[in-house]
């Protein structure tokens, strides 16, 4: 199989979720091509589960991304990857802690995947350590994190891509291109949502740590517990101390696309409100029932997301809609269309067939940020760190609104972001704990 075959054939082709796999190293050990040291970039990964595995496959398709150093909590993730990436003859240095990563001089980027509560603190020090970053999203935690991160790559200058990867896809942009041009009229409402499948998620008993697991450095700035396993890897992400539920992990991916659109800022204010109605007595501590309501001048946008069933909006289990007085664009991962308003029977604009996906936006974001990375231009990418933080503090926003019981009034008009509420305003700002501290930018 050639190189040009091999990655059209592995681009991502499913509608629906649109699933994005690592790929095998057997495959890319038949792409990959020998490149002067001269033209290598090294690359670290934090956080070599999930995510952060897909990632770096995804780099290594370009033959001068060299994987130098890994570091995981997990003794038993750093041998499994360590035995895939010998099969491509590549002999990472391996780590627990990320700061002596972030010390080796042959480690040139930096992907972040760890658990949300560590985006900040890896991102910052990363940035400081004069390294190029490709981060996980959500871009941060809390909304005071969000900020503090936009401040560290600008200090450093950094490159920083946020792996909102819709931004790179080519139907996105065709999308948000038809919604900019005005064809659907004044646009008043705009919708995102995620209709999930994810089943119940049993109580489970603290227990010992696992053999070869550094759990104070997992928990680093979190709150110390016990360990329990289903605060731990994949699903950590429905707990408040590490993440924000499935408002965070879609939230920040289908929201962008409205904010995109719509070229939006800041909202004025946000409400919510939410639940565990579809799973009642669950372990979750983030709702699987959830609504947001965001007011700008000139429109509005709702989100909205719920667990044990598909049969979302439009028919589709996850998308957008920009609803205009002209027609409905809907876009997701599989496509985008465009439904025409009905005036007297007759369409009041042409309608546009579903115009599917055809590339892999994974690959085009990180093929764009290592462009970016050679050019050591930050104006370059696609899904810079700023992008990130906007939506992750939308997104943050939505779940303050709910967790408050406030409607939040939002004040963006200073430095930093700001909520007339009492309750919510305690809810911006992380605590860390364990000796860890906010960094200082």
């Amino acid at each position: 199989m050639n190189r040009r075959l091999f990655l059209r054939n592995t681009g991502i082709t499913g509608l629906g979720l649109g699933a994005l796999v690592a790929i095998p190293m057997e495959v890319l050990a038949g792409v990959r091509q020998w490149v002067s040291p001269n033209d290598r970039i090294g690359v670290g990964l934090i956080g070599c589960n999930g995510m952060g595995w897909v990632n770096l496959t995804s780099m290594l398709k370009m033959s001068e991304m060299q994987c130098v150093a890994l570091c995981d909590v997990d003794d038993s993730v750093l041998e499994s990857r360590m035995a895939e990436l010998a099969k491509i003859n590549l002999k990472p240095t391996i780590h627990k802690d990320y700061r002596k990563l972030l010390a080796q001089k042959d480690v040139d980027v930096v992907i972040v995947a760890t658990p949300d509560h560590w985006h900040c603190l890896i991102m910052v020090d990363a940035c400081a350590a004069g390294k190029q970053v490709y981060l996980e999203k959500p871009a941060s935690n809390s909304v005071a994190e969000a900020e503090w991160m936009v401040k560290a790559a600008n200090k450093y200058g950094s490159v920083v891509q946020v792996n909102q990867w819709q931004r790179s896809q080519q139907h996105f942009k065709a999308a948000v291109a038809y919604v900019q041009s005005g064809k659907l009229g004044g646009i008043s409402q705009t919708k995102a949502w995620m209709y999930s499948v994810h089943g119940m998620l049993a109580p489970k008993p603290n227990a010992a740590v696992p053999a070869g697991v550094d759990y104070a450095q997992w928990l680093g700035p979190a709150q110390r517990r016990e360990y329990n396993r289903n605060r731990f890897h994949y699903s950590f992400r429905w707990y408040w101390d590490y993440a924000g539920g499935l408002m965070t992990d879609w939230g920040v991916h289908l929201i962008d696309i409205v904010l995109w659109g719509m070229k939006a800022g800041d909202p004025k204010s946000v409400a919510g409100m939410g639940g565990h109605f579809a799973y009642p007595t669950d372990d979750r501590e983030t709702p699987d029932t959830q609504t947001a309501l965001y007011n700008y001048d000139g429109f509005q946008m709702t989100w909205e997301h719920s667990m044990g069933r598909r049969n979302g909006l439009y028919g589709q289990d996850h998308g957008v809609s920009f609803i205009g007085e002209l027609g409905t664009l809907v876009v997701n991962r599989g496509g985008w269309e465009v439904r025409p308003e009905m005036d007297d029977k007759k369409p009041k604009l042409e309608a546009v067939a579903w115009q599917p996906q055809t590339d892999n936006g994974l690959d085009l974001h990180t093929q764009n940020f290592v462009a970016a990375v050679k050019a050591k231009n930050p104006a370059l990418l696609n899904c810079s760190i700023d992008v990130g933080a906007t939506v992750a503090k939308h997104c943050h926003l939505g779940n303050v609104a709910l967790r408050s019981g406030e409607t939040l009034l939002v004040d963006s008009t200073g430095a930093q972001l700001k909520v007339a509420n009492k309750t919510a305003n305690t809810l911006l700002k992380p605590i860390y704990h364990n000796g860890w501290k906010h960094p200082n930018v």
